[in-house]
């Protein structure tokens, strides 16, 4: 019996060590199947609160306005498409939308990206398409609305496409009053990030944050706001950056940003602005003075690099009225391209007519130097002389430089056929400046962060020759 025990005893230990062995030695754990949180149904019409997991490949359709409640995530996996209708559960057949008070992840990839998006609607994306008819700029649901208490906002590998409409009664108490765009948020105490995505059409902002962490970079913005709004709308204390992005035709300007509303002893707002590809840009906002590129307004800093400004109504603008934080405010090494002596005109925008009173850079392209009259000044209007016209062709792929015969400036909207990516003889290659860093304020996380922070690049716009920045 004793030798039975023992044997039993060395067979028992065997099988221990062979499988605390195979444990030790499994170097592809880290592979194993992990149960997804609260699969949802895509076998019926969404409406009400929601939380969970859209599940990869699916299409999930919207019938009334959805919310995240506080505490709750909504994770959105590759390939999703969310397609929001009117809001028929209510029997109003108004625009729908989607409120966050908890967190919202929607996690595409390169390969299978998410679709956000009104079903059924064409795009007019014909060079010259008449703005008052184009369905871009009508907003056909509301969009993706954060409460002050959402504490993440994440998109990654993401399209969001024909929002901006009137958001309903019920969504605006759910978010505190906020008014419509595509994309919302506003807690200073949040996270948004917004990379590798696209937003197309708005009738405002495409989207518009008011305080908070942002990580917005490789995005390509298209065909936003129908009289006014800006690639980014940033205000009350928002720090972060936003580079790499391409921006096609915005009704007013690239990045605009402010500190307006921010809370007393709050963190002042503090963006870097840099390697952007600019396009086309101010010509659907009629008032005087405002559209182009680069706004720096009310009491805000930040930085302004490598940015590649083409044919944009204003150039780069640090405002004095309400004055931006010009002690805080660091720029130089941008790219300007003009295909009219107005535009060139605007380079350097005069205080009278843009309350603008931007410093000349001889670090920019061209050099000021080599376009203002002798006494000029800070603020004073000018005219550029006629030889500057044409002059800095970044010599992109194929894009609409110089403009084509028969169109207007306000005619190029959308990316369309067009590769704004520079040729290898570009003068815009190995000129950029690399001496600063990211404020990196977001962590790097696959789900809670960026997926890279982008460093300054030595090319100028958007589309780097190593193959880095916007991969679009």
């Amino acid at each position: 019996m004793k030798k039975y025990f023992l044997s039993i005893c060395a067979i028992a230990m065997v099988v221990l060590m062979g499988s605390c062995k195979k444990v030790k030695d499994n170097k592809d754990l880290w592979k194993a199947e992990v149960p997804v949180s609260s699969p949802i149904s895509d076998a019926y019409c969404l409406s009400g609160a929601i939380k969970g997991t859209m599940l990869a490949g699916k299409t999930y359709n919207v019938c009334g306005d959805i919310y995240v409640n506080a505490g709750d995530t909504l994770t959105i996996q590759e390939g999703v498409h969310l397609n929001f209708g009117l809001n028929t559960s209510a029997g109003t057949n108004a625009p729908c939308g989607l409120g966050i008070q908890g967190s919202l992840f929607s996690l595409g990839t390169k390969d299978a990206p998410i679709w956000i998006t009104y079903a059924g609607v064409t795009k007019t994306d014909q060079l010259g398409a008449d703005p008052n008819s184009d369905p871009a700029l009508k907003g056909k649901w509301t969009g993706i609305i954060g409460a002050p208490n959402a504490k993440y906002m994440v998109f990654k590998w993401t399209h969001v496409e024909f929002g901006g409409a009137a958001i309903s009664t019920a969504l605006k108490t759910f978010t505190s009053g906020a008014s419509a765009y595509p994309l919302y948020f506003a807690n200073p105490n949040g996270i948004f990030i917004l990379e590798d995505s696209w937003v197309y059409g708005s009738v405002d902002d495409p989207w518009r944050i008011n305080g908070g962490k942002i990580h917005v970079m490789r995005n390509t913005f298209e065909k936003c706001g129908y009289t006014g709004g800006e690639a980014m709308n940033a205000k009350a204390g928002t720090i972060g950056d936003f580079a790499y992005n391409l921006i096609v035709g915005m009704a007013t300007n690239g990045p605009k940003l402010s500190n307006v509303n921010v809370a007393i002893g709050a963190t002042s707002s503090n963006v870097r602005m840099y390697n952007n590809t600019i396009i086309n840009c101010g010509y659907r906002r009629a008032a005087a003075g405002r559209g182009g590129s680069i706004n720096f307004e009310e009491g805000a800093g930040g930085m302004a690099y490598n940015n590649l400004i083409v044919n944009c109504k204003f150039g780069l603008r640090i405002v004095n009225n309400p004055i931006a934080d010009t002690a805080k405010i660091r720029y130089g090494y941008n790219w300007y391209y003009a295909d009219s002596i107005s535009v060139a005109s605007q380079f350097i925008p005069s205080l009278s007519v843009s309350t603008c009173i931007s410093q000349p850079q001889e670090t920019d392209f061209p050099k000021p130097s080599t376009y203002l009259p002798a006494g000029w000044v800070v603020g004073n209007v000018y005219t550029a002389p006629a030889a500057i016209v044409g002059a800095n062709n970044p010599l992109f792929v194929n894009a609409p430089v110089p403009l084509p015969t028969g169109l207007l400036l306000r005619d190029i909207s959308v990316v369309g056929n067009y590769n704004f990516a520079l040729k290898s003889n570009s003068p815009c290659i190995g000129v950029g400046y690399t001496g600063f860093t990211p404020r990196a304020d977001v962590p790097l996380d696959f789900k809670y962060g960026a997926s890279e922070i982008t460093a300054p690049g030595k090319d100028i716009g958007c589309y780097q020759s190593n193959g880095r920045g916007n991969q679009h």
